[in-house]
Order: C-alpha cells, then structure tokens, then sequence
C-alpha cells in the first residue's frame, strides 16, 4: 500500500450547519483551493472558537491542561493530521517529539485542531480523506435528484463553504 500523501490546511473558520445546527470546522489548504469541512460536538467547536478569539481564561481547560502536560514532560507538538475518513468519521493523529522520538498519538481531528491552534503546530490532511470528503460534490453527470438527501445537504453545503470569504466566519460566534 503507498503511504499517503499530506495537505498542509489552516482553520478557515468555524460555522454552523444551517440543516442540522451542528458547529463545523472549516480546514482550508494554504492555496485556498480545497476546503474540508468536519462537523465537531460543541464543546470542541467552543474550545476551538475560544483559541480563535484569543480568548484567555483565569484556569486551563482540557486542551490548555494537555498542552500544558506535554510541554512539562519535555514534549512538543510537531504535527497534526487528518489521516483517514470512513463511515462518515474523521480520524486524526496527534505527533508528539519528546527529546528526538516522535510519539503518533490517536485523536479526534478537533481535540487535535484545538491543540495546534495551542500549539503552534501545523495540520495536515491526508489527500484520500480530502477527496472522499468531496466525493458527492463531484460527481458528474448525475443531477441532484439521483442523490439521497444526506448526499444532496453535503454538496450544498461544500458549494457554499467554498464561497465563503473568510470574514463570513466570524458572524458565526461559538
């Protein structure tokens, strides 16, 4: 099996799914070409959203706590990834250097969004996962009504991701 090739993306911004009212993280790559939208629970988007804002608490939060642990152990966050996508589930991974060896540690992509923005570190999305994230938005030659509802919301909403300029994200408050 070849090894999969990596996107360097930035958070675009953060939005809501005008159908369902889930918080969805925006991923954009550093050519502003692809986006890749992740629909996160709220307290990720919030935690997400705070670092955004540069909102500075009185005491740590989880992702605060755990940026915290890793650097008192000598670690550092190098990299994070989006590494696979199946069943509709993003997979991520955390890589952690601690004098020299670097440590892959599973994560959900917004704990690990949540943890770069902390830290620094540059998010990486692997091109399959990009591509299957995309997958309903290019389909060609079927009209809209062969596609299942699920199929017809997410190329909606990927159409209109894409549109949005990035000061569009900022009316969306977490």
């Amino acid at each position: 099996m070849a090894e999969d090739r990596f996107v360097e993306m930035r958070v675009q911004g953060m939005t809501i799914d005008p159908f369902t009212n889930s918080p969805i993280v925006v991923l954009k790559d550093l050519n502003d070409e692809q986006a890749v939208p992740i629909w996160i629970g709220l307290v990720e988007a919030s935690a997400i959203a705070m670092e955004l804002e540069k909102v500075k608490l009185p005491r740590p939060m989880t992702h605060d706590l755990l940026k915290n642990v890793i650097h008192e152990l000598g670690g550092k966050v190098v990299r994070v990834e989006v590494c696979d996508l199946r069943d509709n589930t993003f997979f991520g991974l955390l890589h952690i250097d601690v004098n020299g060896e670097v440590t892959k540690v599973d994560s959900r992509p917004s704990d690990a969004i949540a943890l770069s923005l902390r830290t620094d570190a540059p998010i990486f999305v692997a091109e399959h996962v990009i591509e299957e994230s995309r997958a309903v938005k290019d389909v060609e030659g079927e009209g809209d009504d062969e596609l299942s509802d699920e199929e017809r919301h997410k190329k909606e909403l990927i159409d209109m991701l894409e549109k949005m300029d990035p000061e569009d994200f900022g009316k969306y408050k977490m």
